[in-house]
């Protein structure tokens, strides 16, 4: 529901009401315009009538603002909306007066107001917001005082605990929107080496140098077998070569050839990985 930016002239000192309005505490939302964009204000009832209705709301307004409202009346499924101006405020109290509202929906709040009427006729109903916001116009009974005033904050507590739900809700949507922004972290992400047994490692040799045997080597007759500690690439190539048990004197040559030794990629969930295994490299003197 949009409201009019207009204020309409604020009527001046209080006037007595001619058409009666009844208690009533039912969820009223209140529209205004703030700086061009609509605005919604949650309050409560006080009471209400074919000529307006007053209510506590949970934000501030100025007699002359106009605005919408939207509210139900009770044991009717129906919702009521009319356009309004503010006539009195008095700190969150405002009573507001009837600008347009449909005439089906005028209807039913006289509807309501008669079977209110005959249920309680015992109500005073005409005075009772007047007084409230103007009580220099007609002072209180003490009884009627302390009534007025547990029923101020009862309505008070409402709209507190309405205000914390609507501010944990609109937190919770918020939350749950920034969540739904934030990259889900992998279920198992793939580890960046593997240790692979040699066996499993020959399989994927595609090509193989054989080393030179060191002539001093074979003259002293030195003969072995030397192992290496290696690490291939995901592409396949040797990237790393140390040596682990063997003959030290053969080890530079057969370092040297397994450098250019090539595999298939090693793969672990489908996608290459750095693999690390060990070499064994034989050597006979014939």
């Amino acid at each position: 529901m949009s409201a009019a930016t207009a204020r309409v002239p604020v009527r001046s000192g209080a006037t007595r009401r001619r058409i009666p309005r009844y208690p009533i505490a039912v969820p009223v939302d209140v529209t205004v315009l703030r700086s061009g964009i609509p605005a919604t204000i949650p309050g409560r009832s006080l009471d209400v009538g074919e000529g307006g209705l007053a209510a506590i709301l949970a934000g501030e307004l100025h007699p002359g603002d106009s605005v919408g409202l939207e509210f139900r009346l009770p044991d009717l499924d129906v919702q009521l909306r009319a356009k309004a101006v503010v006539r009195h405020q008095a700190r969150l109290r405002f009573g507001v007066e009837f600008l347009g509202i449909p005439p089906e929906q005028l209807e039913l709040i006289r509807h309501w107001a008669r079977r209110t009427a005959a249920a309680q006729p015992e109500s005073q109903p005409a005075e009772t917001y007047r007084r409230e916001l103007s009580p220099s116009v007609e002072s209180l009974s003490q009884p009627r005082q302390s009534v007025r005033l547990r029923q101020v904050l009862g309505l008070a507590l409402a709209l507190i605990v309405v205000a914390v739900g609507m501010l944990s809700w609109q937190w919770y949507r918020a939350w749950e929107e920034l969540e739904s922004h934030v990259p889900r972290k992998p279920a198992a992400a793939n580890p960046t080496r593997a240790r692979v047994p040699a066996g499993v490692m020959e399989q994927l040799l595609i090509h193989k140098v054989e080393p030179v045997y060191p002539e001093a080597a074979r003259q002293a007759n030195v003969q072995g077998v030397v192992v290496l500690n290696a690490v291939i690439a995901p592409d396949g190539t040797v990237v790393d070569v140390r040596r682990v048990s063997g003959p030290a004197a053969l080890a530079p040559a057969a370092m040297d050839a397994v450098k250019w030794w090539r595999f298939q990629p090693y793969r672990v969930n489908g996608q290459p990985v750095e693999a690390e295994t060990t070499i064994a490299v034989e050597f006979h003197a014939d």
